[in-house]
């Protein structure tokens, strides 16, 4: 994380007060120290980071907005794009989600692109286009065989088709 830039050590110590705050479930901590981190350096994790802490409080056209900052500041960062697919599968707009989870999945900074096939696979899924939701939860696996949440989607459709 952080691997474009130097990020300003006071910056990174608000980011990472507001990440334990995010873990602990404490999500106004959390913002509140992410936007202390942005006060002093924005950086496209910590916009991300931030819209993140807004999804877990049900606040997803704010957490979108976050992401849309993050892709400004760092457009090759693929987390911001995976995670607007998933907010935007969460909101019912499954199309709309597509390409912004293939960005994802092609950025050059993206350390889980697992992440971006798994959630391309749950819209195939939901979509009853079952052969490319296996293909894209198999790409998952490929990436990363310990993947749990692709193992169970890919396990679960391929039992459906038994």
């Amino acid at each position: 994380m952080f691997s474009n830039y130097e990020i300003r050590p006071d910056a990174f110590k608000y980011f990472k007060i507001a990440y334990k705050h995010q873990l602990s479930g404490e999500f106004e901590k959390a913002v509140i120290n992410y936007k202390k981190s942005l006060e002093i350096q924005k950086t496209a994790e910590a916009y991300t980071f931030l819209g993140w802490t807004f999804s877990f409080m049900g606040k997803l056209d704010d957490a979108i907005e976050e992401c849309h900052k993050a892709i400004a500041i760092d457009p090759h960062f693929g987390n911001p794009y995976n995670d607007i697919g998933s907010y935007l599968i969460q909101l019912g707009n499954l199309d709309e989600a597509i390409p912004w989870l293939e960005k994802a999945k092609n950025a050059k900074r993206y350390e889980n692109p697992e992440f971006a096939y798994t959630n391309l696979g749950k819209i195939y899924e939901l979509k009853g286009l079952w052969p490319l939701a296996i293909e894209k939860y198999k790409k998952a696996l490929e990436l990363n065989q310990e993947y749990g949440q692709a193992k169970s989607a890919l396990s679960r459709l391929q039992n459906n088709l038994n």
